[in-house]
């Protein structure tokens, strides 16, 4: 694998934004090759004290002076246009990529570029195709939207001709990329501040399945209606589903005691094999077929697949088990779509307690707005719903929603719903009420996964 000559003219390249999951990651790949990074980010977190220990100048808060010797500007879609560092690379007329356009680059470089798209799953699906590859010893790179245990981060620069990636729809990023293999997970109502309709989104993927040459394959779930109406013209189209007839089908799925899933695989109405997963959910049996097919594909043993999973235990911030408080397990998940958190709340619901208690957080004024009735009908089947404020994320708000609006909702249906203007008060409540029995999730893609963890730290009274 030979980097093109496009990317090797920037010797010196800054990064705004770079303690992002997917910059970060991006960061220590394009080190492993020579390039030297540099980077900045308004907050200190873990991935920007990590860059740092392998000897990347970081700037917390902005500098011009990080511009002056930068061959190239590298940003997320989240900057502002006024970003100080942002002005000043355009006033010295230094070139600029936003990240995908960067990433997409990078994408070219490899032989078989395999890209996991779809509103929900992308991070589980990508880190289980992952695990497989790693099993069978293909060497795969890695860029994996969340930290993944085998692996100890998000990111993994192999010496093969597999890449391994999510592709984020999000701003249509990952029209920027050059895959050979595509999954499409699902299709979904999500990021419709960029988007407007799911029209619009089905549009997109429309565009993204184009990108594939000739002799590039379509790995698709049949049973998900959006997915199924986007897939004509789609070029050596594989599928898989439970419900409807697929090449890739999932028979007789039980659940052990702890709400594991086990399934027997049918390739093309023949018996496959049989698999059990570590993580939880029906969702899982379908990220899981997703991941079949693909190694299927890549002629990957039915024992390294079968073995891959087993050792998957689930990405971070996916449904994943941070502790426990008194005896009382607490989890946290990354979901912020009213989708997404059906899931979370069956994967609860296969666990034995007594009652759930839901710390949520919505995410982004415009989707809290856009779906503020289907997050109270799925919030209201929890025993007790605590809320903290919407997370900005990369917006203002021009609405004026709060999550006092989703409370008053709730409790429509569940009088256990209460709105608290901060974590620490949502701790103090959690301390005075939960049971023995009783099971902790926080749920966003904000910062909310810090009342878990501050709460697992108390001291036992």
């Amino acid at each position: 694998m030979t980097y093109l000559e496009s990317i090797q003219k920037y010797k010196n390249i800054h990064m705004i934004g770079i303690g992002g999951v997917s910059m970060s990651g991006l960061a220590e790949h394009i080190t492993h090759y020579g390039f030297h990074v540099s980077g900045s980010d308004q907050s200190e977190s873990k991935n920007t004290k990590h860059l740092k220990e392998l000897g990347l100048n970081i700037t917390i808060g902005s500098n011009i002076e990080n511009i002056k010797n930068a061959d190239l500007i590298v940003y997320t879609a989240a900057i502002p246009e006024n970003d100080i560092e942002l002005l000043e690379a355009k006033k010295q007329n230094k070139p600029r990529m936003e990240r995908s356009e960067f990433l997409g680059l990078i994408t070219q470089c490899y032989k078989e570029c395999i890209c996991i798209s779809g509103t929900h799953g992308k991070t589980t699906t990508t880190s289980m195709i992952a695990t497989c590859f790693l099993e069978a010893k293909k060497d795969p790179t890695i860029e994996v939207g969340a930290d993944l245990k085998i692996i100890n981060g998000n990111n993994r620069t192999g010496n093969s001709d597999y890449f391994i990636l999510e592709a984020c729809e999000f701003v249509d990023s990952f029209l920027k990329f050059y895959p050979k293999t595509e999954i499409i997970l699902n299709i979904d109502d999500d990021h419709l501040d960029y988007f407007k309709t799911i029209e619009n989104t089905k549009k997109s993927f429309q565009k993204f399945i184009k990108r594939l040459p000739n002799d590039g394959f379509v790995i698709a779930n049949i049973d998900d209606d959006n997915t199924k109406e986007i897939l004509d013209g789609a070029p050596n189209l594989i599928t898989y589903g439970v419900k409807e007839k697929a090449d890739f089908t999932a028979h007789n799925i039980q659940t052990d005691s702890y709400g594991y899933p086990t399934f027997i695989v049918y390739k093309n109405n023949k018996f496959y094999e049989e698999f059990s997963l570590n993580v939880l959910g029906i969702h899982n049996v379908y990220n899981a077929l997703a991941c079949i097919a693909t190694c299927d594909f890549y002629e990957i043993s039915k024992k390294d697949i079968k073995n891959g999973l087993l050792k998957f235990t689930g990405a971070k911030r996916r449904f994943e088990k941070i502790g426990v408080f008194k005896d009382i397990p607490v989890f946290d998940d990354y979901a912020h779509h009213p989708t997404e958190m059906k899931t979370t709340l069956q994967s609860a619901k296969s666990i034995p307690h007594q009652k759930t208690w839901a710390i949520f957080e919505p995410h982004t004024y415009s989707r809290t707005v856009e779906h503020l009735q289907e997050f109270a009908e799925v919030l209201a089947n929890f025993d007790y719903v605590l809320l903290a404020e919407v997370y900005a994320a990369r917006e203002e708000n021009t609405t004026g929603i709060s999550s006092k609006d989703l409370a008053n909702l709730i409790q429509e249906k569940n009088k256990n719903c209460f709105f608290f203007p901060n974590y620490q008060e949502i701790i103090d409540y959690l301390k005075q009420n939960v049971q023995k029995g009783d099971i902790i999730i926080t749920i966003g893609a904000g910062t909310i996964n810090q009342v878990g963890y501050q709460l697992i730290q108390e001291k036992k009274d």
